[in-house]
């Protein structure tokens, strides 16, 4: 993954991440203090708290911090004022990665969010902060650079019309895919799939081929293929 602050991050398995300066928002105050507790108790700082999408981007200009984690709907319109707020921290603030949580599966907002670029930004049901050990990882892999995109969400997009961007990859080389749009590393994606280091490799070097894309650093071109998966 490559990252905003340094080198590209590889994700499980590796050296402790350093300590990250945290913004979350959410109206619901139960579930904005739950998730500060959980970041703090993983070693990290929160520096900002929000219940509106406002005092988010206050809070974000006064603080920038490593990562936003912010809620789709949140006051004054409570409507997608959160996934408005999301889009202007990445437009103003692209060094800072934002991780939007939402209540509901709508792939439009995620796709919404990504944009043209995939690059330090996550997408996930409220539903998997209960994870608490995926939940930290994919705050730290948006921190780095990386992606966090909900299975639920990747799994209908690869189901649906942009279907058809993929159709070069077999079955194998599809889940390789959905999985690095996870923010899965290598060492992850062979224990889900029950691969071999190697084998994974392969299936990513072939996706790479197959997307056409261009031969550049590997960690860039998981973010392409990435925004291949996502019909960018």
């Amino acid at each position: 993954m490559v990252t905003s602050h340094g080198t590209p991050s590889g994700g499980e398995g590796e050296a402790e991440s350093p300590s990250l300066r945290i913004v979350v928002a959410d109206d619901d105050a139960l579930l904005r203090e739950g998730i500060a507790s959980l970041l703090v108790e993983a070693g990290h700082d929160v520096v900002g708290r929000s219940s509106d999408a406002d005092d988010l981007l206050l809070k974000v200009r006064s603080y920038t911090p490593d990562v936003a984690i912010v809620d789709v709907r949140m006051p004054p319109r409570n409507v997608d004022d959160g996934l408005v707020a999301a889009g202007e921290i990445r437009r103003t603030h692209p060094s800072i990665g934002v991780l939007v949580l939402s209540q509901h599966l709508e792939p439009t907002y995620m796709l919404e969010l990504v944009g043209d670029d995939a690059s330090g930004v996550g997408y996930l049901l409220k539903d998997r902060v209960r994870d608490v050990a995926e939940f930290v990882d994919a705050v730290e892999r948006v921190a780095a650079g990386g992606t966090a995109f909900d299975p639920e969400v990747v799994k209908s997009l690869v189901g649906g019309h942009r279907r058809s961007t993929l159709d070069d990859l077999n079955d194998r080389e599809r889940n390789v895919l959905s999985l690095l749009a996870e923010g899965r590393s290598n060492r992850a994606i062979g224990k889900q799939l029950y691969l071999s280091p190697r084998a994974v490799e392969r299936h990513v070097q072939a996706i790479f081929q197959k997307l056409h894309l261009p031969d550049t650093e590997d960690d860039n071109r998981r973010v392409l293929a990435v925004l291949a998966l996502l019909g960018k």
